[in-house]
């Protein structure tokens, strides 16, 4: 997917756990956890801007593009059969 989603990374500089920034950003524990491993579809602008305002940082901090063809870590071949997830 050529959209990287950094959030695991701000989190760890902020030491902020899931369960806390969930809460903060009024999303289930669930979906944020989707959202942080790189496993959503879609990110509302609404959970965006919830996000940079709870972490003080830009959208471009937390997402990334990563060129097609350069693996990541997580990238998962499976992922295109499964129905669309948006957080």
């Amino acid at each position: 997917m050529p959209i990287k989603v950094n959030l695991d990374r701000l989190m760890l500089a902020q030491r902020v756990s899931l369960t806390d920034l969930a809460a903060r950003v009024d999303l289930t524990l669930a979906n944020l956890s989707i959202l942080k491993n790189n496993k959503a579809r879609a990110v509302r602008f609404t959970t965006l801007e919830a996000l940079c305002r709870e972490l003080k940082c830009q959208p471009g901090d937390l997402l990334e593009h990563v060129p097609d063809g350069a693996a990541t870590e997580q990238d998962d071949p499976r992922e295109g059969s499964s129905a669309p997830t948006g957080v």
